[in-house]
């Protein structure tokens, strides 16, 4: 079992910067990527960014450009940095990871929340 916990939500303007953390605990090794999911009121949650154990990453064509994912494995954990950041960037931001079962694990998420 793998377990993900966030930090690094809250209140920002547009136009600002946030950086979010997920901290994984547990069997650790046996992940393979890890990611970042956003929930807006009223819509399904979407992939934000990922990033491979080989350092690849994947972003919503929506963020490219101003958010970046990163991973530090010694750490065994993972960063979103968000700049330029827009109140349709407000939503509750999940933490995922997929290990080598592909089995999916998911934080309980944290709030961002982006005033014009």
């Amino acid at each position: 079992q793998v377990q993900l916990v966030e930090s690094g939500g809250g209140l920002v303007q547009a136009g600002g910067s946030l950086r979010l953390s997920c901290a994984a605990s547990g069997r650790t090794f046996s992940i393979n990527s890890m990611g970042w999911f956003r929930q807006a009121p009223g819509k399904q949650r979407g992939l934000v960014a990922e990033i491979t154990t080989g350092g690849d990453t994947r972003y919503a064509d929506s963020v490219k450009g101003r958010f970046t994912i990163s991973r530090d494995t010694a750490k065994n954990t993972a960063y979103l940095q968000m700049n330029s950041l827009k109140p349709e960037d407000t939503a509750v931001y999940y933490c995922h990871a997929i290990d080598g079962s592909l089995m999916n694990y998911w934080g309980k998420g944290t709030l961002v929340t982006v005033s014009s």
